[in-house]
């Protein structure tokens, strides 16, 4: 392994979102709020979710790995599809980097700035909604595993994407289509039972589904299952990613 360099483009990628911390900290962190904001007061009457849990606390917790997921996934595929377009992914082509190398510091970056958003989100927002901590240890173990996840798709779609708008589309109508079906806005047992097995076919579901079990200790499902599909889901990223980064794809040529 070469540490050094792999550190070296990590933090990189560390200074690309920090130089403009408006822009991807701060920017997310007040749209979250906004979403909290509308929709608590618009249906917090309306939607029931689990016994004894208030709906505004149930919508943070969502709302918070939708930002982290969110982010992490614009953190990777934002700053490839810029260096392919202005050409300067040469110089990262050119080190002595491993397609692994290459592809931790990416993620890892990613994770950071999800983390990032999700923090800001939540200490933004524990001031006016309650929001108990039932185990720390399973959330952190699924935000990290949710914005890795994220963060590898954005490696992804940066590799496969030429141009700005392929990236704003594989953004348009697929992650957030995913993030706002998967429960951030209601629980799934509120659904009709065709709606309800749909919400099964969305991995965006577990991870949120997973999430939210360590905020409330309780869930849509067995928050066991939603680990399992969410590392399923990882490794099988994780793999494809690799295989794109070893041939070159859309990168050497």
């Amino acid at each position: 392994m070469n540490w050094r360099g792999m550190q070296t483009l990590f933090r990189k990628e560390l200074l690309r979102f920090y130089k403009v911390g408006l822009q991807t900290l701060a920017a997310p962190v007040m749209t979250t709020l906004l979403y909290l904001l509308v929709f608590a007061q618009a249906l917090q009457e309306r939607v029931q979710v689990f016994t004894g849990v208030d709906y505004a606390s149930f919508l943070l917790a969502g709302l918070i790995m939708m930002s982290i997921t969110q982010n992490a996934f614009a953190n990777s595929s934002s700053s490839l599809i810029q260096s392919k377009i202005t050409g300067n992914i040469v110089f990262i082509l050119l080190t002595p980097l491993s397609h692994f190398e290459f592809f931790l510091a990416f993620v890892a970056a990613a994770v950071v700035r999800g983390l990032a958003v999700g923090l800001g989100v939540y200490l933004a927002a524990v001031l006016l909604v309650p929001l108990p901590i039932h185990n720390p240890g399973w959330l952190v173990l699924f935000a990290v595993l949710n914005s890795a996840a994220l963060g590898t798709v954005g490696v992804i779609a940066g590799i496969w994407a030429e141009k700005f708008d392929q990236l704003a589309g594989f953004q348009n109508f697929i992650i957030i289509p995913l993030s706002f079906l998967s429960g951030v806005f209601y629980s799934i047992h509120a659904l009709p039972d065709f709606w309800q097995r749909a919400s099964h076919l969305n991995p965006f579901f577990y991870m949120i589904d997973g999430f939210r079990y360590g905020f409330f200790g309780a869930s849509d499902i067995d928050p066991l299952i939603s680990l399992a599909v969410v590392v399923s889901v990882f490794a099988t990223l994780v793999t494809l990613t690799l295989l794109m980064l070893r041939s070159g794809y859309k990168l050497r040529n």
